[in-house]
């Protein structure tokens, strides 16, 4: 059973608030030996971070990453509230939702494909069951990594890849308090303390009770982490992450196209679809626990051995609005029976799937150092890593119990279903073992070449829902990487990239001729070209210019007595422009903006009517600007204002159909003063202040599509007072 406990305020401030011994930092600093990717540090005066690292390329600063990066550091996310993933996806224009339901756990997608919730979400560089709701509450950055492939995870989607790199030990003692326009009720915390001058523990705790937008989906949630450092001896470290988040808010289901054919109009997006008095709460329990030891043999060489734990349970109940095949609009079959129906109406299935536990282990072994051959200098990394991941559910209820309308006023009650969930079954094992080398060379002294790979070995084993024997298979792949860096000047890098990845085919939906049939895995190939400039420590400009291809996916109208059958024939395209701009524009303009064009097509599919148009969920053009501006005549007030625009989306495979294009534009303040020598920070926003209606998400989920509304004017308020 999911425990959510509400803890009020006042207790959470006491808490936050408890004396701590004071070391002496600077001596605590000084013991401290630099890490690559989780002690990476941004100061509150440096928007962007210069010591970003991607795994896919090694060691190396933003501007010597041959890749498209955008880092989102710690006041980035508290000044704009950030708090869920779709609000992350409001900060990059390569960004976008990808069935993101308001209180269930979401994903989205980098440059047009959807993440893969196995291997697409990184905590310190190591992977997580995406299948969570994931906090920020112990969160230094967030680094979004474009067109991460092979090298960087062996079998993984081509878009990109999401790490969250894990605030470090400090001296430091903040409560934050916060509440919106619908009366939530938020409490933080975030104490840490080097007890010794080698061990450091840094430990972050969140309440909230939030009052939803959406009718009937208020929720709850607490978040407990605790981060270590040990210092061992003069060249060993060992860092330890741990968190524990526990919640529960009822699902908002997703709109369908009426028939087929026709947007939903006049939707009131604050009522839940469905809504039955008997539906709980999806409880959602998750735990992630990340190491890494480094030892360092000499200036030159470093040992680095990490390992991870990451656990979902996830309780799912929700009287689920989808289809209409028992509607009296579709009963004789012209209309598609998973669409809503012509009218409006649409059925609700009362569907219960308790005890849905995802499982991700993970151990990397891997050694990196730095030597010279004649005149070329190398920086090499090589290593093994291991994956296990495994999927635990019961055979779940999922039953019709009556048909609603989207105008309802108050939506029809219905019995629930009598039906209970089955046993727990093993439903997945997969097991990932791969070996990988990299060798960054620099030579003449403005030239960098990076070659490397990753050869990986995927074994599978699938079971029905009785726990039956379904699939069994093994593959084994190398996938080659290679890029170059040409350092023009102090100020501009340019750069070319080649990458190769392997991603897990699709399963075929139900309503398919070969339902529940896995594909074969696809392979990807990325080739980028990109411009990197940074005219000041406090600016950094991008451009990047891409193209993904991969087989395509996708249900095939045909003769069948489904009338679809889930294939893989021909050649899906991704070409696009990315440009970015992050930093300090004036001494008191600060910058985060970026812009996306894509062009998403598939080719060769044998079904000409899906081919010529964008792709299903990906719009042509986005774009995300936000500024900052110090007011000269208070000290310490800014402003703050954001824009985020996106064309029209198209929303059916043939692309008749589109939600319409949108701008959202957001406005905020935020304070910062001393109240008795502490520190004290207020940031007010207003998102979508013009409380414009956009459909902000076409996404798929089990091979069906749904709408889902963009959340109107929200206005939220936090205070932070260091103690």
């Amino acid at each position: 059973m999911n425990r959510c406990y509400r803890i009020s305020l006042l207790t959470a401030a006491l808490s936050a608030a408890l004396p701590l011994h004071a070391s002496n930092p600077e001596t605590a600093a000084a013991d401290r030996s630099p890490t690559e990717l989780a002690a990476v540090r941004v100061q509150a005066e440096q928007p962007h971070a210069k010591n970003t690292q991607s795994n896919s390329f090694g060691v190396g600063d933003w501007k010597n990453t041959p890749a498209s990066i955008t880092v989102l550091d710690r006041e980035v996310l508290d000044s704009r509230h950030v708090r869920t993933l779709s609000e992350l996806a409001y900060n990059d224009a390569s960004l976008g939702d990808s069935y993101a339901p308001v209180g269930y756990y979401q994903n989205i997608a980098i440059r047009g494909f959807a993440l893969d919730t196995a291997t697409g979400y990184r905590f310190n560089g190591l992977t997580i069951a995406g299948e969570q709701r994931l906090a920020l509450e112990n969160v230094q950055q967030v680094e979004i990594l474009k067109g991460e492939a092979g090298l960087a995870a062996g079998v993984i989607a081509p878009g990109g890849v999401i790490n969250y790199v894990g605030k470090r030990p400090a001296e430091v003692r903040s409560v934050t308090l916060g509440t919106d326009s619908e009366g939530s009720r938020y409490a933080a915390i975030d104490v840490g303390h080097w007890v010794t001058p080698r061990i450091g523990l840094r430990f972050n705790a969140a309440w909230d009770d939030s009052n939803s937008y959406i009718d009937n989906a208020d929720g709850r949630r607490n978040f407990y982490s605790l981060a270590t450092d040990w210092l061992i001896g003069e060249r060993g470290k060992l860092e330890v992450d741990a968190n524990y988040q526990t919640s529960a808010q009822r699902s908002a289901s997703g709109y369908q196209l009426l028939g087929a054919t026709v947007l939903p109009r006049n939707v009131d997006r604050k009522k839940m679809l469905g809504h039955q008095a008997w539906q709980e709460p999806v409880g959602i329990d998750s735990t992630n626990i990340t190491a890494l030891h480094t030892f360092d043999f000499n200036s030159a060489w470093q040992s680095r051995v990490s390992a991870s734990y990451s656990r979902s349970v996830i309780d799912d109940n929700v009287a689920f609005a989808y289809g209409c095949y028992y509607a009296a609009e579709c009963a004789d079959g012209s209309v598609p029976g998973n669409y809503f129906a012509p009218n409006g109406d649409y059925d609700i299935y009362d569907y219960r799937s308790p005890d849905d536990t995802r499982r991700n282990q993970q151990l990397r072994a891997e050694l990196r150092g730095r030597f010279s051959t004649g005149g070329v200098e190398h920086q090499l990394t090589f290593g093994a890593d291991y994956f296990d991941r495994t999927v635990d559910k019961r055979r779940n209820v999922n039953e019709y119990v009556g048909t609603a309308n989207i105008h309802d006023k108050h939506v029809p009650q219905f019995a629930p279903s009598p039906l209970q969930p089955g046993p727990s079954v093993r439903r997945l094992d997969s097991t990932q073992k791969s070996l990988f080398l990299l060798d960054r060379m620099s030579f003449a002294d403005d030239w960098q070449l990076l070659a490397g790979g990753r050869f990986v070995r995927l074994d599978e084993r699938a079971f029905d829902k009785r726990g039956n024997p379904e699939r069994s298979s093994r593959l084994s792949r190398f996938l080659p990487q290679a890029a170059l860096i040409w350092s023009a000047n102090d100020e501009l890098n340019l750069y070319a990239s080649y990458a190769q990845g392997i991603s897990l085919g699709q399963e075929a939906p139900f309503w398919t001729t070969n339902e529940g049939t896995f594909l074969p895995a696809v392979r990807s190939r990325q080739l980028e070209v990109g411009a990197k400039y940074t005219p000041s420590d406090a600016l950094t400009l991008g451009a990047a210019l891409f193209r993904i291809s991969q087989p395509f996916q996708y249900a095939k109208p045909d003769d069948s007595a489904y009338g679809y059958t889930f294939v893989q024939e021909g050649q899906q395209n991704h070409i696009g422009l990315e440009l970015s701009a992050q930093g300090h524009i004036t001494e008191r303009l600060q910058l985060t903006a970026s812009a996306s064009a894509l062009r998403a097509r598939a080719r060769n599919t044998g079904t000409p009517a899906y081919e010529g148009h964008p792709l299903i969920n990906v719009p042509s053009t986005r774009a995300s600007l936000h500024a900052d501006y110090a007011l000269p005549f208070v000290s310490g007030l800014g402003i703050t204002g954001g824009w985020r625009y996106a064309s029209s989306n198209v929303a059916t495979a043939d692309g008749r159909v589109r939600a319409p294009s949108y701008n959202v534009a957001d406005v905020g303040l935020r304070f910062q003063h001393q109240l008795r020598e502490h520190a004290v920070n207020w940031n007010l926003s207003v998102d979508n202040v013009f409380n414009r209606f956009y459909w902000r998400d076409t996404g798929s989920s089990s091979g069906d599509y749904y709408l889902f509304p963009g959340a109107p004017r929200q206005a939220r308020l936090s205070v932070t007072v260091a103690l």
